[in-house]
Parts: structure tokens; sequence; C-alpha cells
């Protein structure tokens, strides 16, 4: 199903259950299992396209996120 030109009520649906589901995530220390509702409502409330964006995004920002706190080791 392609959803390139979604309502704004849509994109507002999909980018709320996108922070319901990563707020879960920050509280259940990336703990997935117990944010699998949230997940669900994730992936039904947005385009493919967007989830595999959000969750590519996610894990960058967690990436940057650590490496500004421990700094780069490249021997890692």
């Amino acid at each position: 199903v392609t959803m390139s030109f979604i309502s704004k009520a849509e994109r507002q649906k999909c980018w709320d259950s996108r922070d319901r589901y990563w707020e879960c995530l920050d509280k259940n220390s990336e703990k997935r299992e117990l944010c699998l509702k949230l997940r669900e409502m994730y992936e039904e409330s947005c385009p493919a396209q967007w989830v595999k964006h959000f969750d590519r995004k996610r894990e960058y920002l967690k990436f940057k996120t650590q490496l500004e706190k421990d700094g780069f080791d490249p021997a890692d």
C-alpha cells in the first residue's frame, strides 16, 4: 500500500503512535517485547516506508547519543 500522500490527521496519528512507542522503549530499557501493542499501533498508523525511516532514525539517534556520551573508540 503506497501512502505517500496522507492527510494531516493521519500524519499526526502516525507521529503520536511513534512517540508513544519510543517512550515505551525509553522507559523499558529498549525491551521491545514490553511494547508490542504500541509497536502494532505504530505500524498500523504509519506507512511502512515511514516506519523503516523512523526506526533507522531512532537507531542513529541512540548511536549518536552513545558516541557523545562515551566518545569514539576505534578499537571497539
